[in-house]
């Protein structure tokens, strides 16, 4: 488990590639103080494992479904990646629960400065994940906890402080760049088991049930 407060970033130093199978060297410093091969470290967002350490780096394997479903296929050698350790148990929790499972990418819509923040639209590729997606909910970019701040049936955005920025490859992201996406766990919970058993729940006019903030609200989660 994760929380989505990214440790460092880290560059890819080579990549070895098969087919839709990835093998990537990568090249850190501060999570390699006590990284142990097959441990977990979150890379943009996405749970693997170390495989082997190195001298300044570990490398890590990335199977075919990651491959199909991250922005980890458009990695090249010298690009950019968050990095976290997986979270202690006696640490403090300052982010959310991030799993590192990423529900789908998206593709960043604009990037506009508010004050001393920075607010990045994107749009997500399935449009399903708007289900788990509530202004004031959390969710993880690239690994990287945040907040909604709003919605629209196509898009949402997030509000970035300058740290957050310098921190992370957010710095470097300009628009039409994919993202990472992982949707807040306890609602995909929810759902789960409010529709468990019961296949595809129905409303009156026959429509898929979601969850949404006015679901939430009624049923007395907010």
């Amino acid at each position: 488990m994760f929380t989505g407060l990214v440790e460092e970033i880290g560059q890819i130093r080579r990549i070895g590639r098969k087919g839709e199978a990835l093998v990537l060297n990568i090249g850190a410093s501060v999570i390699m103080d006590d990284l142990k091969i097959g441990d977990s470290v979150a890379v943009n967002g996405v749970c693997l494992t170390a495989t082997t350490l190195e001298d300044g780096g570990f490398t890590a394997d990335v199977m075919p479904e990651t491959y199909r479903h991250t922005n980890l296929s458009q990695l090249q050698s010298g690009s950019k990646v968050n990095l976290e350790r997986a979270m202690l148990s006696g640490g403090r929790f300052g982010g959310h629960i991030v799993q590192g499972h990423v529900d789908g990418t998206g593709v960043i819509g604009s990037i506009t400065r508010d004050q001393n923040a920075v607010v990045f639209e994107v749009r997500p590729d399935d449009s399903e994940l708007f289900q788990y997606l509530i202004p004031k909910g959390s969710v993880t970019l690239d690994g990287i906890s945040l907040t909604v701040v709003q919605t629209t049936p196509s898009s949402f955005t997030v509000s970035i402080i300058p740290h957050t920025i310098g921190e992370t490859v957010l710095n470097i992201k300009k628009t039409g760049d994919t993202v990472n996406i992982e949707c807040d766990i306890l609602g995909k919970y929810v759902d789960h088991l409010l529709h468990y058993g019961k296949g595809h729940a129905e409303t009156s006019k026959g429509k898929p049930r979601s969850i949404s903030e006015e679901f939430l609200s009624n049923h007395g989660f907010a």
